[in-house]
C-alpha cells in the first residue's frame, strides 16, 4: 500500500469520528507490517480529557487485535485543516512507544497535499524505555 491509498483510508474513516463538540473530525490509518490496514477517529467526550485521538484509537484497536510493539510500518493523519495536521504530543508519545523511530508518518491539508515525515521528525528527543 502506497502513502496515497493509506491516506485516502484516514480521510474516508474520518466521517466516521464523533464529534458533536469541537465539530473537528480526524481520521488515521495505520498500516501494519503483515499490510493489514487498521483506522481510528476521534471520539469526543462533554469532558474533554476523556476525549480520545484518532491516531490512539487506531494503536490501541490494534493493540486489542494481537498486534505488538514492532508491528507497525506507517501512519497517515488526515483532518479539514489549512496547514498540515499533526499528532498531538500524547499521540506522539504513544507512537514512540510502539513504532521505531525511523517510521513514516503522512500528513495532509485540506488540498489533500502530502506531508512525509519520520516519528523521530515530530518527536526528537523522545522519552523511551532506553530512559527507564
Amino acid at each position: 500500500m502506497d502513502k496515497e491509498q493509506l491516506m485516502e483510508s484516514a480521510r474516508k474513516v474520518k466521517k466516521a469520528a464523533y464529534i458533536p463538540y469541537s465539530k473537528f473530525p480526524v481520521g488515521a490509518a495505520l498500516l501494519l507490517k503483515d499490510g493489514t490496514v487498521i483506522n481510528g477517529v476521534n471520539v469526543e467526550n462533554v469532558s474533554f480529557g476523556a476525549t480520545n485521538c484518532a491516531e490512539r484509537t487506531a494503536f490501541f484497536t490494534a493493540i486489542t487485535n494481537g498486534y505488538s510493539k514492532g508491528d507497525f510500518k506507517a501512519i497517515a493523519i488526515a483532518g479539514d485543516t489549512e496547514d498540515f495536521l499533526p499528532p498531538c504530543s500524547i499521540c506522539r508519545q504513544v507512537m514512540a512507544e510502539f513504532c521505531s523511530p525511523d517510521m513514516p508518518v503522512y500528513l495532509t491539508n485540506n488540498k489533500q497535499d502530502i506531508l512525509e515525515l519520520k516519528l523521530r521528525d515530530l518527536l526528537p528527543y523522545a522519552f523511551t524505555d532506553l530512559d527507564m
